[in-house]
């Protein structure tokens, strides 16, 4: 009986690496084919999940997860929300942020010679309210841990117009409530909160101690999650006012949360589906250059099947040449494309983002496909036998 030779895992490894090396041109043209489909499915995922993130945060500033609580209007005796609503509201489990205003009642002039502006409102407001709805000061600063206390006042942008201060020239100040507050800074518009952009806002402890302010709030803001917003909106009344829920109003959640998730789930979908397309694309011609290699070298075959090669070497060979091929163009099609998208994302403005799905699926993808694209290959290598791959002409 005629033993057949046997061959370490790692000998088998380095005959398949056989064909690389001598056919050293077709290796790098091959492997050039699986890498553009790698490179392809990195940059179908990762340049449009850039353009998501930078349409979601578009949409985000539309105010896609904020709410507002407030007492409902026109009740005798007038509802009054209690005064630690913020804090108790920063309670429920997805409420990520939460800021109150408050309507202090007193009149605001440029000067006490003048009359007051009926249109300005006076709020009272936590320092934390200007980061929650993603205003930005035009001019000065805004209330900080000392400023918050002192007789200072910031106006809105709408607000700041009508009383006729385009920009700070310093020592600025206004009449409030029979007071003199000084004028420190001037906002943006917030498109969030058009009622911060008509009025003149005071800090919380200023207020409580020069206007006489009673520390309730009047309309509560919170930021939850934008999956839970429904969930949120729906205990928000008896968390912020347990003694009469039903006296609290909360705002309905914005049209655009719905636009946001529809374009999450069509876009998602959108990626994978031209992702699978240019993996697909990437494992035929992998597999057409792997047949090709079977057919051109069956006289080798012959020989070695003639020395004693058994048919699982062979195919162990084949397959193992498949899965370096693709490994090869995987690794270079995965830097093509994390570069590229990069790249493209930076000059169009939006945040660069590579999905950790992008780069497993790149090297992973090109695996699988090696595997899957050298079964056939491999398998009809295996099938010939010596005398008919020795007899071809």
């Amino acid at each position: 009986m005629i033993e057949t030779s046997r061959l370490s895992p790692g000998d088998l490894l380095r005959l398949g690496l056989v064909g690389l090396r001598v056919r050293r041109m077709r290796a790098v043209l091959s492997a050039l084919g699986i890498s553009i489909g790698i490179a392809t499915m990195v940059v179908v995922m990762s340049i449009p999940a850039s353009s998501e993130r930078a349409l979601l945060a578009e949409l985000d500033r539309l105010g896609t997860n904020l709410l507002q609580a407030s007492a409902v209007p026109n009740q005798d005796p007038p509802v009054l929300l209690p005064e630690q609503a913020t804090e108790m509201a920063l309670r429920i489990g997805p409420v990520t942020e939460a800021g109150a205003v408050a309507n202090t009642h007193v009149t605001i002039a440029r000067n006490d010679r003048t009359d007051a502006s009926a249109a300005t409102a006076v709020l009272a407001v936590q320092p934390q309210l200007l980061a929650l709805l993603h205003g930005t000061v035009r001019h000065g600063a805004w209330f900080g841990p000392a400023t918050e206390r002192f007789p200072s006042v910031v106006l809105g942008a709408e607000a700041a117009g009508r009383l006729g201060f385009e920009d700070l020239r310093g020592g600025d100040q206004l009449y409030i409530g029979r007071r003199w507050f000084t004028l420190t800074g001037i906002l943006d518009p917030i498109p969030l909160a058009p009622e911060i952009d008509r009025a003149a806002l005071v800090g919380w402890p200023a207020a409580r101690g020069e206007l006489g302010f009673d520390g309730h709030p009047t309309v509560v803001y919170v930021r939850s999650h934008d999956a839970s917003v429904e969930a949120v909106r729906d205990v928000l009344p008896a968390t912020v006012n347990p003694e009469g829920p039903g006296k609290v109003r909360v705002t309905r959640p914005s049209d655009a949360l719905a636009a946001k998730r529809t374009t999450e789930t069509h876009l998602n979908a959108l990626f994978l589906g031209l992702a699978g397309v240019a993996l697909l694309v990437g494992g035929i011609g992998v597999a057409n250059t792997m047949v090709i290699s079977v057919l051109e070298r069956r006289r080798e075959i012959g020989l070695r099947r003639a020395l004693g090669a058994h048919r699982g070497q062979i195919r162990t060979q084949f397959l193992a040449e498949s899965v370096a091929l693709s490994l090869l163009g995987g690794v270079a099609g995965t830097a093509l494309g994390v570069a590229g998208s990069v790249g493209y994302a930076l000059h169009q403005g939006w945040p660069p983002v590579v999905p950790v799905a992008a780069l497993a699926a790149g090297v992973g993808g090109a695996l699988l496909v090696g595997v899957v694209a050298g079964v056939y290959p491999s398998m009809r290598a295996a099938r010939l036998t010596p005398t008919e791959a020795l007899a071809t002409t």
